[in-house]
């Protein structure tokens, strides 16, 4: 298994973030191979998930069936985690908590995956922010219940996504984009309307007063990752996670040291 992106909580005021990309893990074509999306397409996502479970070295992973809303849940001990249950997901396209060695997973195949941490205050969250929910504002929502369960200094990591000279759209959708968020016009590499979600996240993140960090590749351009458009929608997904690790607390030896 590999990541484009790896971000040691030692070195990170005890935050862990990772991006996954599609390689290392069980699956077969057309979801070769280390795909973390529904289960039920794939018979190998939770030997796949046994890997992240491992790479994080957190007993408890939460994920969400994410249906491009703005619906923020917050994780406790009460959450229904990877493994513990045989129900559904909870519906949610973002998470939230204040948990010690809880890994909070955003899965995506070309939407942009959001992950944020406020390290002092021990609050972390991550979004899944494709067209709809970004328009509609999953990560304000998610930056505002991380601020009520007591964040202030939030930083945020912006995952593989697609990029905006791949993201070619219909002229009215674009337009409807463009009119509600102004910073993801674009234009796609054929020379039409496109719509850019990585600065219209990032502009998003500015106004709320939360630093970014882009870790962003385009997820169409790039065969390192699963792109729904252009696999034509029968591809796997990647993943961003972020986790506090139990081992490293703000203020330890290894934090000050930095």
């Amino acid at each position: 298994m590999t990541f484009s992106t790896w971000i040691d909580a030692e070195t990170n005021s005890g935050v862990g973030v990772a991006f996954t990309d599609r390689f290392g893990g069980h699956s077969l074509a057309p979801y070769d191979s280390w795909n973390l999306g529904r289960r039920g397409l794939d018979d190998q996502v939770d030997d796949n998930f046994a890997l992240l479970k491992s790479a994080v070295r957190c007993d408890q992973i939460a994920i969400s069936a994410q249906v491009h809303g703005t619906h923020v849940e917050r994780v406790d001990s009460r959450y229904p985690f990877l493994g513990t249950s045989t129900g559904s997901d909870p519906e949610a396209d973002a998470l939230i908590t204040r948990d010690l060695g809880v890994a909070l997973v955003t899965r995506v195949a070309d939407c942009v995956p959001v992950l944020l941490a406020d390290p002092r205050a021990g609050v972390i969250g991550a979004a899944h922010a494709g067209r709809v929910g970004l328009l509609a504002g999953v990560i304000q929502e998610t930056v505002r219940a991380m601020r009520a369960h007591g964040a202030q200094s939030i930083q945020a990591w912006i995952g593989p996504h697609i990029c905006v000279s791949c993201y070619e759209v219909p002229a009215a959708m674009a337009n409807h984009a463009w009119e509600i968020l102004p910073a993801t016009r674009g234009v796609s590499r054929q020379g039409s309307k496109a719509i850019d979600l990585g600065e219209g996240a990032v502009s998003i993140l500015e106004a709320e007063h939360v630093s970014v960090t882009r870790c962003d590749p385009c997820t169409a351009c790039d065969p390192r990752f699963f792109s729904h458009r252009r696999d034509h929608g029968k591809t796997g997904r990647q993943a961003g996670v972020i986790w506090r690790d139990i081992r490293v607390l703000p203020g330890s030896p290894s934090e000050d040291a930095q």
